[in-house]
């Protein structure tokens, strides 16, 4: 069982009241981690640490901070087996944890090598003797929040670009993976960065609304990140509105596989599997809608049904589980009421569907249509489900028939012809011929519509962490109107 205190100023602490809250494994029900449950007064102590942590951060010269961002990355994959140990929290599989480290030092690596590139412009003046620059300054205190399901990758890059800014942080970690937030933070703090740069607050499920208000409402907190469903992000983009914090939001998708009609459905298949299975689904950028031109429908099914059929779920400790758990059994019982109504309404269900507590065999749905819940609600589980048109106009438009705007992707052998059609569909992201998840650290990554605004990774992430400021100097005499 993991221990996990708060991180503030540098020093591990247990809630001021010694209040804590526990984490279960969903498969086995086993207590995985007992952790501190911060109060609104630590929530104040760990901005108030990075306040004071600032002046020196933001003064150190740029290939000190790059120093300490790139130690960081190596401590994170050298400690690599302590992040996987921490899997039991989400019932993820073990390669997932990997990839998320792998993933997580790669975003530390690249926050490194933007230190130079924060950067401004001389802008000519009309006024005689100025000399006008627009310049980028630290903001001062940031808060990151971060979700579960990728808990590595969204945690750090929640940290990363902020601190390369010259900003420094407070992490609020999710109440599902508590301990694997904390590691982060112990990390960077082993690291070098400095005693309150990154500070790390936990708190019990049923406090998080208050702790999350205490925080926005600092007036040290200059910006908000956040990661996570839609619902939440309304409320975080609300809290930030009425306190004046700029906000960055990434939040719900559902993400619309294209296949066209002269599509490689070898490859259109082997990525839909990867995109709508891979983390048992529970990625923002997750294949959900599998749009595809009713000329090769029957055949891209067919292949589709025998490779999802390969994909069984179970125990993530079982040598013979391709996929893991669920986060927990409500949100199996969630799913699977989606799919029942899918099926009610007369979609036909090719394939999966068992739950046993929180483990959810693969779904593959075929014939849903616009008046189920799984045609435009995220399911952020183990399904997708097949919708059929004819020609490019009518599957883009399929495509777009949704509040969302994350990740898309479409399958083409011409690819002249799908970049053309990837200008028409309404994401942040779109990708030819690839799956839908999809990440780079340097690449800008964001959405639309429902899906949030602002863009994470490399110079992307240098207008949401930095303040853009007009100063000039002014080189001999002026004159006034008065």
């Amino acid at each position: 069982m993991f221990n996990v205190p708060l991180l503030i100023g540098g020093q591990a602490r247990p809630a001021s009241n010694g209040k804590t809250f526990e984490r279960c494994n969903p498969v086995s029900g086993v207590v995985v981690s007992q952790v501190a449950a911060a109060t609104v007064e630590d929530a104040d102590a760990a901005v108030a640490a990075a306040k004071d942590a600032f002046p020196a951060w933001a003064a150190l010269p740029p290939s000190e901070r790059r120093a300490r961002l790139l130690r960081a990355a190596e401590l994170m994959t050298e400690r690599a087996a302590e992040f996987v140990a921490t899997k039991g929290e989400t019932g993820a599989m073990a390669n997932w944890y990997a990839h998320n480290v792998f993933l997580a030092a790669n975003v530390l690596r690249e926050a490194a090598s933007m230190v130079t590139q924060i950067q401004g412009d001389v802008i000519p003046s009309d006024v005689p003797g100025s000399f006008a620059m627009a310049i980028r300054q630290p903001c001062g205190v940031i808060l990151g929040i971060a979700p579960w399901n990728a808990p590595v990758i969204l945690a750090t890059r929640a940290i990363a670009m902020p601190l390369a800014c010259g900003n420094t942080v407070v992490l609020k970690s999710s109440e599902i993976s508590p301990a694997v937030h904390l590691l982060i933070g112990q990390v960077l703090q082993d690291s070098g960065l400095g005693d309150g740069v990154v500070n790390v607050i936990s708190n019990a499920p049923e406090d998080a609304s208050k702790i999350v208000e205490r925080l926005i409402a600092n007036p040290a907190v200059r910006r908000v990140n956040f990661t996570g469903s839609t619902h939440v992000g309304r409320i975080i983009g609300e809290l930030s509105a009425r306190h004046l914090k700029p906000a960055l939001l990434e939040l719900g998708g559902k993400a619309p596989l294209v296949v066209l009609a002269d599509a490689d459905l070898e490859a259109a298949v082997e990525a839909a599997a990867f995109g709508a299975y891979f983390n048992q689904g529970q990625i923002c950028m997750s294949t959900e809608k599998l749009i595809v031109d009713e000329s090769i429908a029957d055949r891209f099914v067919e292949m589709l049904t025998v490779k999802v059929q390969t994909l069984h779920a179970g125990d993530p400790e079982d040598a013979n589980s391709v996929l893991g758990s669920l986060v927990d059994s409500a949100a199996a019982r969630r799913i699977q009421g989606m799919v029942g109504q899918a099926i009610e309404l007369g979609a036909n269900l090719l394939c999966g569907g068992k739950v046993e507590g929180s483990i959810m065999q693969p779904v593959l749905l075929d014939g849903v249509t616009s008046d189920m819940q799984l045609y435009r609600e995220e399911s952020f589980g183990p399904v997708a489900v097949v919708i059929r048109g004819s020609g490019d106009e009518e599957l883009i438009r399929l495509a777009n028939d949704s509040a969302f705007g994350l990740s898309a992707s479409i399958f083409s052998r011409d690819t002249s012809r799908a970049l053309a059609l990837a200008q028409q569909i309404e994401s942040g992201i779109c990708h030819i011929n690839g799956p839908t998840v999809h990440d780079e650290p340097q690449m800008p990554f964001g959405g639309v519509k429902a899906s949030g605004y602002g863009s994470f990774g490399g110079k992307a992430s240098i207008d949401q962490f930095t303040q853009l400021r007009w100063v000039t100097i002014q080189h001999g005499n002026r004159t006034y109107p008065i």
